[in-house]
């Protein structure tokens, strides 16, 4: 039971700013977040990723896997977080409160 724990299941949240001034960095940008999505990571704004992991190592090895997506240049954070701090987010559209639209439900077979 200690498997599907808040505090054990991660989110790994990829945010960036790429150039997209030339063609040649636009092509680099959307070649990034093709890869993102590629490797299961949602969109959570424009330059927002976020991806479901069943536990720390799973998170590491998609952090590995993102460093080896890294465009030549801009800027790329990476930040992982547990679900518990996950649903803690708070959203807002202006004045408005709205709750967070978390990415498709992750199913696990194993």
């Amino acid at each position: 039971m200690d498997r599907f724990s808040e505090y054990r299941i991660m989110w790994l949240l990829v945010f960036f700013d790429l150039p997209t001034e030339t063609k040649k960095e636009r092509k680099a940008a959307a070649r990034f977040r093709k890869d993102l999505l590629t490797d299961g990571f949602t969109m959570f704004q424009f330059s927002i990723y976020v991806r479901h992991c069943a536990s720390r190592e799973n998170a590491d090895v998609h952090l590995k896997r993102v460093k080896t997506f890294l465009p030549e240049y801009g800027q790329v954070g990476c930040l992982t977080i547990t679900d518990k701090q996950f649903g803690q987010i708070e959203l807002f559209t202006c004045r408005k409160e709205t709750p967070p639209n978390a990415p498709g439900q992750q199913l696990e077979l194993f």
